[in-house]
């Protein structure tokens, strides 16, 4: 095989290899690197056949390896705002019942997350794979080879409003998920304070902890449930806006 060959089939393994990274179920620190570069190269050579390749001298690639590379991230990205959504409402929720105070490492992203924020993602992460998300990540990847071909190109306007369709959905779906805890904590402080101005003999955060927490844990028992059918209702719209905002690098 010459180097030329060798070449494009090194270009190919990029938009897949970035898709890994941060593809929800696929990417993140908990797949180990010889995993992701293995799905990486079976993905490759799945799509080989169906992506034309560039065959002439290699000029500007950077520039094509760039493009790649976002395509790549944009698709990933967009599939993993429901994960970010959920967490973000994990988040929230340990906020108010004060669950921030002790934060662990979150074995997926590597960051510091509360309980709550890692349970939430998980779940999440596990409803995207039982539906099949990992597999219309791929099509859309598989798609995204026809309306954009590997090749040099620029950034068109709309790459702004994609993003903001995306972070939208990991702001709205934090907030839809945490809302009712959020509103039953508030009841709840409403309720202390008036105690508080009652009683002013009783410890307002002595009583108030405790109370904030097993109601919080209460009401996080029965809305949990609702994360799986977030995730169904959310998956074809990520995949949709992924490939909207890849497709502003023309």
């Amino acid at each position: 095989m010459e180097f030329g060959s060798i070449a494009r089939f090194g270009i190919l393994l990029v938009r897949p290899g970035a898709l890994m990274m941060v593809g929800p179920g696929l990417g993140g620190q908990q797949v180990p690197m010889q995993v992701r570069i293995a799905l990486t190269a079976l993905l490759a050579l799945a799509l080989a056949p169906n992506v034309t390749l560039p065959t002439g001298p290699s000029i500007g690639l950077l520039a094509v390896v760039v493009r790649e590379v976002l395509i790549g991230l944009a698709l990933g990205l967009a599939a993993r705002a429901v994960i970010a959504g959920a967490e973000l409402a994990g988040h929230l929720c340990s906020q108010q019942i004060g669950f921030s105070y002790a934060a662990t490492v979150d074995p997926e992203g590597g960051a510091r997350n509360t309980v709550l924020a890692s349970l939430y993602g998980l779940l999440a992460t596990l409803t995207w794979l039982a539906i099949g998300g990992h597999h219309l990540l791929i099509r859309a990847l598989d798609a995204s080879y026809t309306g954009l071909p590997i090749g040099t190109g620029g950034i068109d306007g709309s790459l702004l409003a994609s993003v903001r369709e995306v972070l939208g959905i990991v702001f709205v779906t934090g907030l839809r998920l945490a809302a009712p805890l959020m509103a039953v904590i508030l009841v709840v402080e409403v309720a202390l304070g008036l105690v508080s101005r009652a009683a002013p003999a009783l410890n307002f955060f002595v009583i108030g902890y405790p109370v904030r927490l097993a109601v919080g844990l209460f009401v996080v028992a029965l809305t949990i449930a609702a994360v799986p059918g977030v995730v169904r209702s959310l998956a074809e719209r990520v995949i949709t806006a992924g490939l909207t905002m890849a497709r502003a690098f023309l």
